[in-house]
């Protein structure tokens, strides 16, 4: 029997102090790497460690360094190609920095599901909050704790949480700016999911563009971020000869409205231009290939976890630290100067 324990307790700091000869508090130096043990008492501590399956208590260690090494990242869903992108960025640069992170999804933040999401990060002693979407749930419909560090992507936190996320406005008003520089009288739109602050974004900057040129922004069409809507859409805008061009809300969307015009008899771009939104490196590869705006996702992830970083370090946790991510737009075969309709 021994230490007395049963076969399913885990062995304590005590046992392996027992087994190694030494103090509670040498064990403790050992499991933190402190410097102020013999290489030789290191080795025998480690030795019990290894014997007895010891894994160090890593949340007590938190607390008396003050410092997890982990970063909490709260999205809607990973799936989508933005989100997930964007997580990628998280993943690498935490890596980078010696941080671990906790992922959790919440389909609806605007519910009560986003307090359960919260609550299950802090149970995990998390370092930092990063938000790479939250739906239509606002500041204060988060409930994060005080003082907790938090990063933000999403256009609906940007202000009120340091942010690094993509100039969506400017993107928006060079895809439809490059669209009337061709030509075409008006730009129709094929919006994202209601529930996406950024589809909002987008489509409000495409109106305010066409109003800035005097023109009456035509009825947009409700879409969402899946190629699915997009043919659907396609569908919908092809019955009507006077379209001559479409800003997507991505590309993914333009994909499916693309397919939809091709179907419909409506050529891409002699007869109507579509334009994209995101930057895919599918995009390039799609026939014809995409006009679109490239933003950085990988970048907006990497620098929300220095901003992370710079909370800790002492820096501001307002809305007062803003990173601005430029987009670009990249000019491919799907646009076309405006023709008159055959």
């Amino acid at each position: 029997m021994g230490s007395g324990r049963t076969g399913r307790e885990a062995p304590s700091i005590a046992d392996v102090a027992r087994l190694a000869g030494v103090s509670e508090q040498t064990v403790s130096r050992v499991s933190r790497g402190s410097d102020k043990v013999r290489p030789a008492t290191r080795d025998q501590v480690l030795r019990a460690m290894k014997q007895l399956g010891y894994a160090p208590n890593r949340a007590a260690r938190a607390l008396r360094s003050g410092s997890f090494n982990v970063i909490g990242v709260l999205t809607q869903t990973i799936q989508r190609t933005g989100e997930s992108h964007t997580a990628s960025g998280v993943l690498d640069a935490a890596s980078r920095l010696g941080y671990s992170v906790t992922l959790v999804q919440v389909a609806h933040p605007e519910t009560d599901a986003v307090h359960e999401a919260v609550h299950q990060l802090s149970n995990q002693a998390i370092d930092g909050l990063i938000i790479v979407q939250s739906g239509r749930a606002t500041h204060t419909h988060l409930g994060l704790p005080a003082g907790l560090p938090v990063a933000s992507s999403d256009s609906a936190l940007v202000g009120y949480y340091p942010s690094a996320s993509a100039d969506q406005i400017q993107g928006v008003r060079d895809a439809v700016g490059h669209l009337l520089a061709l030509g075409h009288r008006t730009v129709h739109h094929v919006t994202g999911p209601h529930d996406s602050q950024s589809a909002m974004v987008r489509m409000a900057a495409w109106s305010r563009r066409l109003e800035e040129e005097g023109i009456a922004a035509p009825p947009p069409v409700s879409g969402g971020w899946e190629a699915g809507d997009g043919y659907r859409a396609g569908l919908e805008l092809a019955r009507d000869p006077e379209v001559s061009a479409v800003f997507c809300a991505n590309d993914e969307v333009a994909l499916g409205l693309i397919r939809a015009m091709h179907e419909s008899g409506r050529r891409v771009p002699q007869d109507v231009s579509v334009v994209g939104f995101d930057g895919l490196p599918l995009a390039e590869y799609a026939f014809p290939p995409l006009t679109t705006v490239r933003q950085d996702f990988h970048r907006a992830g990497s620098a929300m976890v220095d901003l992370i970083v710079e909370q800790l370090e002492g820096g501001p946790r307002d809305g007062s630290r803003r990173i601005v991510i430029p987009t670009e737009l990249v000019e491919r075969g799907s646009t076309a100067p405006y023709a008159l309709p055959r």
